[in-house]
């Protein structure tokens, strides 16, 4: 099994900023393997699905943001889930929007949701999937860009990189990291 893992932070006052295109793209995963129904396990959401043919695990932490690494950890050992079989979908406003970038590893980059997850599993090999947010105008504190909501000119963009991303996923899932960094990068 696989585990793909959306990052957000939960509840409608966080729906539609920057900070929830991981929920977002797991909406997306989900509605195409027929809407699944979830679950309230390991500190968030879950959700039993088949992509591609190949079973997945759909996690929302609901931890908020900077702690989800406790929930995907749950998820994790309760599965026996290898750290290269998990796949963390999150912001990135060191990137343009509209850009995907899919590793199989590496550092945080700023982003505290998956330096928490980096953390908790105690490992910086975890394949991820970030979606381009940024830049952050001149001016605004990094906190504030990404709790806020794109700009009506940006979700267009956005939309079509949040598909993109679900279509990056489901090939991490069924032909693994290289094929899908080949085709999506």
């Amino acid at each position: 099994m696989k585990l793909l893992v959306g990052l957000g932070n939960p509840g409608s006052a966080y729906e539609g900023t920057r900070h929830n295109v991981g929920f977002e793209v797991l909406e997306i995963l989900c509605r195409r393997a027929g809407s699944p129904s979830r679950r309230a396990r390991f500190q968030g959401e879950v959700a039993q699905a088949s992509v591609r043919g190949c079973p997945v695990l759909l996690l929302w932490p609901l931890t908020w943001m900077n702690l989800s690494g406790s929930s995907v950890l749950a998820a994790r050992d309760f599965y026996k889930i290898d750290d290269s079989d998990i796949l963390v979908i999150c912001d990135d406003f060191n990137l343009h929007c509209d850009t995907l970038r899919l590793r199989p590893g590496g550092s945080a980059g700023g982003q505290n949701g998956l330096a928490d997850v980096i953390a908790r599993l105690g490992t910086t090999t975890i394949p991820r999937l970030r979606l381009g947010i940024g830049p952050v105008p001149p001016g605004w504190k990094p906190a504030d860009f990404v709790l806020g909501r794109f700009a009506k000119d940006e979700r267009d963009r956005v939309g079509v990189m949040i598909g993109r991303a679900a279509d990056a996923a489901e090939e991490w899932a069924a032909l693994g990291i290289q094929a899908a960094m080949n085709r999506y990068n």
